[in-house]
């Protein structure tokens, strides 16, 4: 079978499948007893993602469980600024650690120079993938959305509302722009880098999107990614390319309207009946399932389903949740999904 014949890259074009593609964001990861095996040989998370034979590995792990109809490549978006120099560590139990860039002194110790030999572990990794995959089971790259990444750059680790990157960009909106530039130069050479190896979609990550004014969305969410998906185009015109505003609501069709993706990522906080009368017009929607339904199971999870199913299903859709599935969800409710959503037989 063709790429032509994947049914996850016939709905990025355009076409109604029936039933539609699934993939699962984080589909590999903790909630698999392989992975936690594969975890436990290298020191840190890290190192798990820049150490291509074991990356490919746990990439491949899902695809061997279930049917899914598209894998996605098993790393980070703080790929990104450790690429650029910036030290940065995953604590256990803790999450991601990094030393905040405040100031332009901050900003100077980035070296972009350096990006593209330490983004090739990545690169690698996409080549052994792409080599263990049916070819109607195409691998997505993806890399986070500038805001997204630089507030993590910003604030030195996650936070609940990026309010020293949000205080940044008001206070010093030249800096922050600038580092919002930097980011841009990186991430279009991670996604190009990506696709040379073997990617055959793209996905922009917003997680954070959902903590800025009207206004803060359009300076620092939409129109960084417009330039990315502009320049990614201008290379590779026929790379399909899907963005996922995390916590956009309404203006979610702005970002549809103005970046020039091909898609859009929903995420569960958006009713399913909005999404079909205002984005599904516009091209290809992708989501939305609580992933905590997903760990809950049971009667529930099947009515979601087909209200998603029976809502979104009959125009361009791709099954997926409304963000990264969980560390505790079951595997027998995985497998449950892909019944529910490709019919009994599937698994």
């Amino acid at each position: 079978m063709s790429g032509s014949d994947s049914p996850f890259l016939s709905v990025l074009r355009g076409e109604t499948s029936s039933p539609p593609p699934i993939w699962l964001m984080r589909q590999a990861g903790r909630y698999l007893p392989e992975y936690r095996e594969v975890r436990k040989t290298v020191p840190s998370f890290l190192d798990l993602c820049l150490t291509p034979k074991l990356a490919a590995e746990v990439t491949l792990q899902p695809l061997r469980r279930f049917a899914f109809d598209a894998s996605i490549v098993f790393s980070d978006i703080l790929i990104v600024p450790y690429a650029l120099g910036q030290p940065v560590a995953f604590v256990e139990g803790e999450g991601p650690k990094l030393d905040p860039i405040r100031d332009a002194a901050g900003l100077d110790r980035l070296v972009a120079t350096k990006a593209p030999s330490k983004l090739s572990p990545v690169y690698e990794t996409v080549e052994r993938v792409v080599a263990g995959l049916p070819d109607d089971v195409p691998l997505i790259g993806f890399s986070g959305a500038p805001w997204t990444v630089a507030t993590y750059m910003v604030e030195g680790a996650g936070s609940k509302d990026q309010a020293r990157a949000r205080a940044l960009g008001y206070q010093d909106p030249a800096l922050f722009q600038a580092l919002i530039d930097t980011i841009v130069e990186t991430s279009v050479t991670y996604l190009l880098g990506q696709v040379e190896a073997g990617c055959r979609a793209l996905q922009i990550f917003d997680s954070w999107s959902g903590s800025l004014p009207e206004d803060g969305f359009a300076q620092w969410c939409i129109a960084p990614t417009k330039e990315i998906v502009a320049r990614v185009r201008a290379e590779v015109p026929d790379i399909p390319i899907i963005g996922f505003p995390r916590g956009a609501g309404p203006s979610a069709v702005r970002y549809a309207e103005e970046t020039g993706i091909d898609a859009i990522g929903c995420d569960t906080s958006l009713p399913v009946s909005w999404i079909r009368e205002a984005l599904q017009p516009m091209g290809p929607v992708q989501g939305n399932l609580d992933p905590v339904l997903l760990v809950a199971g049971g009667p529930a999870l099947d009515a979601r389903v087909g209200q998603i199913l029976e809502t979104l299903g009959d125009r361009p859709f791709v099954f997926n949740l409304g963000h990264g599935i969980l560390p505790e969800t079951p595997i027998e409710n995985v497998e449950r999904l892909l019944r529910l959503v490709k019919g009994d037989g599937a698994s």
